[in-house]
């Protein structure tokens, strides 16, 4: 009897639950579609740009006779030319300046004596290998020529001056603030080598070396 009621209810269940699964294997089915695919975004810096730059500069000279090492410091202040080429995230760039320098040293090199060591201009032309897939940001790796002038000065003897060719050597990063406007922030070793300063600087011949860290900002405007 009691088998004969349970069959009897299941019999009844079906019948009733029949109906209701056939409409809900009639409702549409919820579908995911995954989010459009959109490439990352990043400033191009591709294009012709000018720019002024400013910074401060530390080094050393080195005088052969009288034997001395200078320190030398001072401010540089100037202008900035550039071209970027851009494939992709990779910045590929070629960038010269000319800087007015107050850059010098002093040292007592002998009794009563004293020896300088000056630079009154610097100019530098060096490639740029730079990453731009950091949204505004562009960090860089840079070198190439340097060129200044040499001045050293024997307060017994006289001066001497040469302008010099070396190399510069450093990085920085750039930052894209609105429309064409950029900052940025560098470091350059420069070396200018020697020259030989002769009898105005105390024999013959007298080599007269010079070597610079220089620490700059800059703002530059791209075309």
């Amino acid at each position: 009897m009691m088998t004969k009621t349970i069959r009897t209810g299941i019999a009844v269940a079906a019948f009733l639950i029949a109906p209701i699964a056939a409409q809900a294997a009639d409702l549409p089915q919820p579908s995911y579609k995954a989010p459009a695919y959109s490439a990352p975004s990043y400033v191009n810096w591709s294009g012709l740009y000018l720019g002024l730059n400013g910074g401060y500069a530390w080094g050393k000279s080195t005088w052969k006779v009288p034997a001395t090492d200078i320190s030398t410091k001072g401010w540089l202040f100037g202008g900035t030319l550039g071209y970027n080429f851009q494939t992709g995230t990779w910045l590929w760039g070629v960038e010269g300046d000319i800087d007015f320098s107050t850059i010098k040293g002093t040292s007592d090199c002998a009794v009563g004596v004293t020896c300088e060591t000056k630079n009154s201009w610097l100019a530098t032309a060096r490639a740029r290998l730079g990453y731009a897939g950091w949204n505004n940001w562009l960090p860089y790796i840079t070198g190439g020529l340097a060129m200044g002038d040499i001045k050293a000065t024997n307060s017994a003897l006289g001066s001497a001056s040469k302008t010099k060719m070396g190399y510069a050597l450093g990085a920085g990063v750039e930052y894209a603030m609105w429309t064409n406007w950029s900052v940025k922030l560098e470091y350059l070793y420069v070396d200018l080598g020697k020259f030989d300063c002769s009898a105005s600087c105390g024999a013959t011949p007298d080599n007269v070396s010079f070597k610079t860290n220089v620490v700059r900002a800059g703002l530059n405007y791209r075309f």
